[in-house]
């Protein structure tokens, strides 16, 4: 075999030599005799390498070009439109839904080729594929530069009407899925590049394989508002996209979120807290032991936030979680049943473990939600914890089993018992137990009553629960002790 055979043998890509052949030819004439039919064999061959993926699943928007081959499952209509061009004035395009194993996206294939598609093109096809990848509007597309059918390949695509959160991934558009709302969020707005605003809100669904968060855009976005937790609804028309390593289905104006009258089974994932490290992203379920009031405080950059701790408790321990932003003004009271989703556990105060609850989490009141079964859905506590109640850690006066414990911890504002409020006096020696709305000098503390300054060098963080020990002095307690 000559050079150009030998470097074929070993190319990991699906191409004809003949092909490979022309390829190689047309790089030593492009290089100007610089280099040997060997030499441009092996650049060519890494070029083709380059290109060719595995399947749809692996193309990403910012590739340069790629091959690969899909089968067609729909074609759209031809689309004229006009452009800035006064020699090709009219432009004409379709797209093309293409599927393989791995996932589908849309080809958009341009004028003349448009026509062609119109004229040859049947579902069902199988195409060798070239074009390039972009982020398109219902997730990515490809704009076509060369497509050739391929008879001879048998390409498994497994369509379905409606999907489940298992069977997402990165590509798919036009999904169709079923699933019960956990979590709902505001309506935001945002101002475009081209000076217009834009909305967004987001949903978190879940079905018996999973749950997964939705993003509703513009028109489509008031409908966060509009549907309540436990309701069961569809997604028509979504398409998949991912961020920050998570996928999300994404509806625009294609799509919708209507409500449906079925039962879905959500039953959320639980790590028992006693097993909980830090660094850890985990799903927690449990009780709500204590709930302290929402506190505000501002941002270094001058906005104003908002935290709120509870503390949960499943049946191998309990931990403090703080729930940021919107998440704060959800209502939440001694004796819910919670399904924490996504918290990352963080060091908290003297060595004590704490959840995060930020913008990813999802926050959902299973009794509030009438999850545990009904119309609204169906989904259960899993586990040994299923049953819990508040009732699981009182005594039979209606106490705290763990009162002692609790106090002791600075857990709630209960603790503060009768050094807060008017109990402070001026030049006494003091004790004020709250949650850290300013982490600066001074550090502003709040019980939900009343907000005091605390003079100290202790290292604390906003949202920690502490109790500041020392002598009030005009207003500021002077703290000889912060816990």
């Amino acid at each position: 075999m000559g050079a150009i055979e030998d470097v074929y043998e070993d190319l990991d890509a699906d191409v004809d030599l003949e092909k490979f052949r022309e390829a190689v030819e047309a790089k030593v004439d492009q290089m100007g005799g610089l280099a040997d039919e060997e030499t441009a064999a092996m650049l060519v061959a890494h070029e083709v390498n380059d290109e060719e993926v595995n399947g749809i699943s692996d193309i990403e928007p910012g590739m340069e070009e790629v091959k690969f081959i899909a089968k067609v499952v729909d074609v759209g209509d031809l689309r004229t439109f006009e452009r800035d061009d006064d020699e090709q004035p009219e432009g004409q395009v379709i797209n093309v839904e293409v599927a393989d194993e791995t996932g589908s996206l849309r080809a958009a294939f341009w004028d003349e080729r448009a026509a062609a598609v119109e004229e040859e093109l049947s579902e069902g096809d199988v195409l060798r594929i070239k074009g390039r990848p972009k982020e398109g509007f219902n997730g990515i597309e490809i704009s076509v530069d060369e497509a050739e059918p391929d008879e001879d390949a048998e390409v498994e695509v497994a369509i379905t009407d409606t999907y489940r959160v298992e069977d997402l991934s990165l590509g798919l558009s036009d999904v169709d899925l079923a699933g019960l709302v956990l979590d709902t969020e505001p309506v935001r707005t945002f101002d475009r590049d081209d000076g217009s605003e834009g909305k967004v809100a987001n949903l978190v669904l879940g079905d018996p394989t999973g749950k997964i968060r939705i993003t509703m855009w513009d028109e489509r976005a008031d409908r966060a508002e509009e549907i309540e937790p436990g309701t069961s609804v569809e997604v028509v028309d979504g398409y998949v996209r991912e961020r920050d390593g998570s996928l999300e289905l994404h509806v625009g104006d294609r799509g919708a979120v209507e409500e449906i009258d079925e039962e879905i089974e959500y039953e959320p994932d639980r790590t028992p807290i006693e097993t909980l490290e830090i660094g850890q992203t985990v799903d927690l379920a449990g009780v709500v032991r204590s709930a302290d009031p929402k506190r505000t405080f501002d941002r270094d950059d001058g906005s104003e936030g908002q935290v709120r701790n509870i503390r949960v408790q499943d049946d191998s321990g309990d931990i403090r979680v703080a729930l940021w932003g919107d998440k704060a003004d959800k209502e939440i009271a001694p004796g819910d049943e919670v399904a924490l989703a996504d918290v990352e556990i963080q060091d908290g105060w003297q060595d004590d473990l704490e959840a995060s609850a930020g913008w990813q989490s999802t926050v959902t009141v299973l009794d509030d939600a009438d999850l545990g079964g009904g119309a609204g859905g169906g989904a259960e506590t899993a586990d040994s914890g299923a049953d819990q109640t508040l009732g699981s850690f009182e005594d039979a006066d209606g106490g705290s089993a763990d009162s002692d414990s609790s106090s002791a911890s600075g857990d709630g504002a209960a603790a503060v018992a009768a050094s807060g409020g008017a109990a402070l006096a001026e030049g006494e020696q003091t004790e004020f137990t709250g949650t850290v709305v300013q982490a600066g000098e001074p550090v502003v503390l709040d019980d939900g009553e009343e907000t005091i300054s605390v003079e100290t060098d202790a290292d604390v963080h906003l949202g920690q629960e502490v109790t500041a020990r020392g002598v009030l002095q005009d207003g500021r307690l002077d703290a000889d002790d912060v816990f």
